[in-house]
């Protein structure tokens, strides 16, 4: 990987994944809606390693920033979509609802699809050299969660629709292949601190797993083997006895 591109890189797992790629040497395009965090990134590891632009994926604007970034990093090997928010919506405000869903969904279609669009007549992409787009999502979009409908609803989303493009660019012969990234707990500011949260992992430990899933190019990245094994079970919880589990609050 020598240019990646990741958008969502002011905080959390993006932010993380931004700088342990520049400080592998790779040349990161930035993108997020808090300048001086991005300006940060890029004082730490050079103009020439880092690139910015400030971004609000709910905005139609994102897309021309997604150009200029591209025009700045040159074609990336990598395009990760990190933005994401996520709120436990008890009070069911449809305000919280609506805008995860234009970050998580909206915001995820608009630049994934552009990107997907600009591969199909960039000459620096064939069979031999791919784009690879990966989004991370979340285990909570095994299920349909009632503490965070929104957020459960478009993490289960955005892999339903990497699965769909992941069918489409076979039928069509596009050079891309994707990442669903699903982390579990992670430290990051969407999780409530006076919360507790079992298996919780620290960003530096999430980061190393994203990181190697990249490298292996797999298709679904889950971690650690305990949520593997979490999800797995949990998809077999019958619906109607699913929609019966009050308590589960996380």
């Amino acid at each position: 990987m020598k240019r990646a591109i990741i958008i969502g890189a002011t905080s959390g797992l993006g932010r993380e994944v931004a700088r342990a790629l520049a400080s592998q040497g790779v040349v990161v395009g930035i993108a997020g809606r808090r300048a001086e965090r991005l300006e940060e990134l890029q004082q730490e590891f050079g103009q020439e390693r880092v690139h910015i632009a400030t971004m609000d994926v709910t905005t139609e604007k994102a897309i021309a920033q997604l150009d200029d970034l591209i025009a700045k990093v040159g074609d990336p090997d990598l395009l990760l979509y990190a933005s994401g928010i996520g709120k436990q919506n008890p009070n069911l405000d449809a305000a919280i609802e609506l805008n995860t869903v234009a970050t998580n969904s909206v915001g995820m279609v608009r630049l994934v699809v552009h990107f997907l669009n600009y591969v199909k007549g960039a000459a620096s992409y064939n069979a031999k050299h791919k784009a690879h787009i990966a989004v991370i999502s979340s285990v909570a979009g095994t299920k349909g969660m009632g503490s965070a409908p929104a957020y459960s609803a478009t993490k289960s989303m955005q892999s339903t629709y990497l699965s769909a493009l992941a069918q489409y660019v076979r039928m069509y012969d596009i050079p891309a292949l994707f990442s669903d990234i699903r982390p579990g707990f992670v430290a990051t500011e969407i999780l409530n601190p006076e919360k507790h949260y079992p298996m919780l992992m620290t960003t530096a430990q999430a980061t190393r797993h994203i990181l190697q899933g990249l490298k292996r190019k797999r298709r679904v990245i889950i971690f650690d083997w305990r949520f593997r094994l979490i999800v797995f079970f949990w998809r077999l919880i019958p619906r109607c006895l699913w929609e019966r589990l009050t308590f589960v609050k996380n």
